[in-house]
């Protein structure tokens, strides 16, 4: 959330989306507007603090001065654009993370901007992903070097042009990126909403279709703060043995038995979301014994997300929603490892792109096509996405795994009232 004055200058520090001070603001629109509601026209399952809505209101609540000098509430996607063109304008795929927009009718949704203060005229205007928005302007030409007849094209919400990249733009494909956050991908033709409120819907990059996006704070975020703080040895050898530290850990890994000798984590290590939406969840190690060492830790965090991963996958076979195929993308995807206990724990085949980093393909895509370089979405995947990896489940792990899932599902639910007890510092 970037807030602008009437200049296009920043009036405080951006608040990023894992910020979770607008608690108090979520609980006083989860009274005002109520949660079926906001699920039924902006696609979001729960109010929380994640939303710019409630970030929004916190600032009209607790920095008043700032409030009122507010020309323009952008995201970073709405604010780059203005950067190299001058002008404010947004897509809709990005606008299904505001708890503002109404996704039905791709607009923005009135009730809420009342009840958080603003304007439309305080938000930027609506084009479809995809849309050129004009040439960059002369300063942009300037500072970048680049000609002033480039085009700048509207991209995309990060997992909407990860869908694109992974080539998923047909029902039945879901694509899971295991980077900082675990976010999954599943593309619909309508929207599709969850009766106990538990699965996003979002508007898709692509024209007339939807997703559904089970989405969690922490996943290679767990990996990485566990890297930087207890694997110290490994980064040391990085430019000695000229491997990245990541690759050291997944060969420590993999001489630990599935199941990690009986080791669950919980990665909540900034409150849980799809499909728990719980702000308070903590991050939990359990049945710790003198047989664990390093590396059982290191695998039991890639089982952790793998857990994670089937519990949502199991919400959308609820809801009827039937995932045939899975495409892995995102930095873990590098780690044929963690590929494999994904594979395992689900019971179902993985294909790894060549491309791991769709979402810049995937903006690429739309650029591509917005150029006219190739005339549709469909076309341009066709020739630039190609898959590396068929990862097939190994059946003889299936039991073990579910055994390792039923206790991560059961820790979970009886640590819940815990969680909320548990004093949190503030940020």
């Amino acid at each position: 959330m970037i807030a602008l004055d009437k200049d296009g200058k920043p009036l405080r520090n951006a608040i990023v989306w894992l910020d979770n001070r607008s608690k108090k603001e979520a609980e006083i629109l989860k009274e005002r507007i109520g949660e079926e509601i906001a699920y039924r026209v902006t696609g979001q399952p729960q109010i929380v603090p994640t939303w710019p809505a409630t970030k929004i209101l916190w600032i009209k609540r607790n920095e008043p001065h700032i409030f009122e000098k507010v020309d323009k509430f952008l995201l970073v996607e709405d604010y780059i654009i203005h950067r190299l063109t001058g002008e404010y304008f947004t897509e809709y795929s990005i606008c299904s993370s505001t708890l503002y927009f109404d996704i039905r009718k791709d607009r923005w949704w009135a009730e809420m901007l009342n009840e958080i203060g603003i304007t439309q005229d305080q938000l930027p205007s609506l084009k479809p992903s995809g849309s050129v928005i004009g040439e960059v302007s002369r300063n942009a030409s300037d500072e970048l070097g680049l000609s002033k007849k480039t085009l700048v094209v509207a991209g995309a919400f990060d997992q909407a042009a990860s869908a694109i990249g992974a080539g998923n733009v047909d029902p039945g494909i879901l694509s899971e990126t295991t980077g900082a956050a675990l976010a999954m991908a599943i593309s619909v033709k309508s929207p599709i909403y969850d009766p106990r409120q538990r699965i996003p819907c979002q508007r898709h990059a692509v024209d007339k279709l939807y997703f559904l996006m089970p989405w969690c704070q922490t996943a290679g975020m767990f990996l990485k703060w566990f890297r930087d703080g207890f694997c110290l040895e490994e980064r040391c050898l990085e430019p000695l043995l000229g491997l990245d530290a990541y690759i050291l850990m997944d060969r420590m890994a993999e001489k630990i038995s599935p199941g990690s000798d009986g080791l669950i984590m919980l990665p909540h290590l900034m409150g849980a979301a799809s499909p728990e939406f719980d702000p308070d969840a903590k991050g939990v190690i359990f049945g710790i014994t003198l047989r664990h060492s390093k590396p059982h830790f290191i695998r039991a965090i890639m089982e952790s997300i793998a857990y994670m991963l089937r519990r949502n996958l199991e919400v959308l076979e609820v809801i009827g929603v039937k995932v045939k195929e899975i495409r892995s993308i995102g930095g873990a995807a590098r780690s044929r490892l963690w590929n494999q206990i994904k594979s395992d724990v689900l019971q179902k085949r993985i294909l790894v792109p060549v491309i791991k980093d769709t979402a810049a393909l995937g903006v690429v895509i739309l650029a591509c096509v917005a150029s006219r370089i190739y005339p549709s979405i469909k076309s341009a995947i066709e020739s630039m996405v190609k898959i590396e990896q068929v990862i097939e489940p190994r059946k003889e792990y299936k039991e073990i795994y579910a055994r390792g899932y039923e206790l991560y599902v059961k820790l979970y639910d009886s640590l819940k009232p815990l969680f909320k007890a548990w004093p949190t510092r503030k940020i």
